[in-house]
């Protein structure tokens, strides 16, 4: 008698798991630049994205306006990035200074070596299978309907 395997356990909790001790892995390599790795990641889509709205930016984010609005204000005090005005005295555009730059580069090179040490932790095999499987399974969820606007960012 052919019986097909079925998963044991949550699938859930499983990948809050692995999430929270991949996020650890890279907050400990990034805070080495003195940047959370929100904050690196704020920066690196101001970066390539701005200037910019601050709407756009948190939509390009997946994160609420009010969560965009308080990440902001550490890196508008430290000078990394600006809230100028719009096209009109009503909008507000996001840029990155040249301080900003600098902080994004340095944060970038730990988040580097976090990628590095995961590669090397779990082979760069599995995480090459790992990435696949997680596009392919986002990629079937969004099709069902299912929907990450209030996800958390990548890179």
């Amino acid at each position: 008698m052919n019986t097909i395997a079925k998963p044991q356990g949550c699938t859930n909790l499983r990948l809050r798991r692995l999430s929270r001790l991949v996020s650890r892995h890279y907050d400990a390599h990034v805070a080495a630049s003195g940047l959370k790795t929100t904050q690196y990641s704020l920066l690196s889509h101001v970066l390539h994205l701005g200037p910019l709205r601050p709407v756009d930016l948190a939509r390009a984010m997946n994160i609420e306006a009010s969560t965009l609005t308080r990440n902001l204000k550490p890196l508008v005090v430290a000078g990394w990035v600006t809230q100028g005005e719009g096209v009109d005295a009503r909008s507000r555009l996001i840029a990155i200074t040249e301080s900003g730059r600098a902080k994004r580069a340095d944060a970038q090179r730990h988040w580097r070596e976090a990628q590095e040490g995961l590669n090397e932790l779990l082979g760069v095999e599995r995480v090459l299978a790992l990435h696949a499987l997680l596009d392919e399974s986002l990629e079937v969820l969004q099709r069902a309907g299912l929907s990450d606007e209030q996800g958390e960012n990548d890179e």
